[in-house]
């Protein structure tokens, strides 16, 4: 049975997808039927707990193509899971003594939604899960399909998920301003911060991206404008082990000839380390409402950067994070595509009443279909032997 109204929440951190995915969503449903209600809750999941949402009028619906040119959310983002009930009620978003869960279904029974459309990443999704079973044992009439947004690209078992491909696009663009600093400063150190809590496909991407700049540029190396110069020199993700005085004694020979190093690293690499030093120092180690390690407070970048300053004999650190550069642009041509095509299938299994988190199936052949949401999960890790990867490490003199 088709649905009468459906509801659409963008949740988690920003990728550049959300926008894009709203306006898919509102387009293909104005073209299968516009009878069909849109309404959209503010904030996440916090707009659902507090009833706050916004109808999709005839005129949104005639300019939604607008929103494929913007970045970020239109209607807003939050972080928040419905099973942690202390948080829930500590942001004033449950009155003590309520189930946000059962909050979240009562305000989508009461504005009559029968298919809530959930874009967000592994923890919006998980959390879209947990109201799905919810829902379910409960028997509320209500179908959630979810779309996979995260720069990480780091979701069980999706194989890519949406944004991720303009985020590396993007933190290649803006790294290519970033390392002419280097002509600022001799024996410039620079760190190149890329989102990445346990996963590394993004800071590897990013500095494929940023090479296939580099290998079409134009040089003049008498000049010093030469491509090793403003190389990535290393890479360090969370998959790999890093040995920090091998790879001193490598970057040391660079630093001496190029007068500089660039090195990409995610923001999750080290991590462990940095906190178990924290720990050791009595300190205490912030963390969400998912219980991450809040990393702008670990910060990675600085941490790398003091390592290796004064094996390299650095007379400047630089650290620069390309994150929210990245993650707040609108959608490249490729994702744009994706993007398309889970949307129109997440509104034809709207149509059919097939829940689940839309992508392409790793362990069915990558078909696009809807994904059992028991099956979704984050922190999938980079596949670092890609034929890609292994070719730019060996290129670098990392392999």
């Amino acid at each position: 049975m088709k649905p009468k109204k459906v509801g659409i929440l963008t949740a988690g951190g920003l990728a550049p997808c959300l926008s894009s995915a709203i306006g898919d969503l509102i387009q293909r449903y104005s073209e299968i039927d516009p009878s069909i209600e849109i309404i959209c809750y503010l904030g996440g999941y916090k707009g659902l707990l507090l009833g706050q949402s916004v109808k999709v009028d005839a005129n949104m619906r005639l300019n939604a193509h607008v929103l494929l040119k913007y970045g970020g959310s239109p209607i807003g983002n939050s972080r928040v899971k419905l099973t942690n009930v202390k948080d829930c009620v500590k942001r004033g978003l449950v009155k003590e003594g309520q189930d946000p869960q059962k909050v979240a279904a009562d305000q989508l029974v009461k504005d009559g939604v029968d298919v809530l459309h959930t874009i967000g990443g592994d923890d919006t999704n998980t959390a879209a899960a947990d109201l799905a079973k919810f829902l379910k044992e409960n028997n509320y009439e209500l179908t959630v399909i979810g779309l996979p947004k995260t720069i990480d690209n780091d979701v069980y078992p999706i194989t890519q998920s949406l944004g991720a491909w303009t985020a590396a696009e993007e933190g290649a663009k803006y790294f290519w301003n970033v390392v002419s600093e280097s002509t600022a400063n001799p024996r410039m150190l620079i760190i190149h911060e890329v989102m990445g809590r346990n996963c590394g496909w993004l800071t590897a991407k990013t500095a494929h991206e940023y090479r296939k700049m580099l290998k079409n540029a134009e040089w003049l190396p008498s000049i010093g404008v030469s491509q090793k110069r403003r190389d990535v020199h290393a890479i360090f993700i969370p998959e790999m082990e890093i040995d920090i005085k091998k790879e001193a004694a490598r970057l040391k020979k660079i630093m001496d000839e190029e007068d500089c190093v660039n090195i990409f690293i995610s923001e999750g690499a080290g991590v462990k380390t940095i906190v178990a030093e924290m720990e050791a120092r009595g300190e205490s180690v912030p963390r969400d409402a998912f219980g991450h390690v809040k990393l702008d407070a670990v910060n990675p970048g600085k941490w790398f950067g003091s390592q290796f300053a004064e094996m390299l004999g650095a007379e400047k650190v630089l650290v620069q994070k390309s994150g929210y550069f990245a993650r707040a642009a609108a959608s490249n041509a490729a994702d744009l595509n994706l993007i398309k095509s889970c949307a129109d299938l997440a509104v034809e299994c709207a149509m059919r009443r097939e829940g689940g988190v839309i992508g392409h199936d790793e362990d069915q052949g990558c078909v696009l279909r809807a994904i059992e949401f028991e099956r979704i999960k984050g922190g999938k890790p980079f596949n670092t032997s890609f034929e890609w990867f292994q070719n730019m490490l060996a290129e670098i003199g990392q392999k």
